[in-house]
């Protein structure tokens, strides 16, 4: 099950760089992430500043 980022995001990228598959990237005023490319190994969302990654 793949990760999503919710409107908590404040965009402050600290995900970005830890998801191992780069399924992450900016968007206007949030992050998103490609369910596509997710392996959903939750490393992003342990570093999440806001809680604002969950199992979709």
């Amino acid at each position: 099950m793949a990760y999503k980022i919710t409107e908590k995001c404040i965009n402050c990228g600290t995900c970005e760089p830890e998801c191992p598959v780069g399924a992450i990237s900016e968007g206007d005023n949030a992050r998103a992430i490609d369910a596509e490319k997710c392996i959903s190994c939750g490393t992003c969302a342990s570093v999440c500043p806001t809680e604002a990654i969950v199992e979709e």
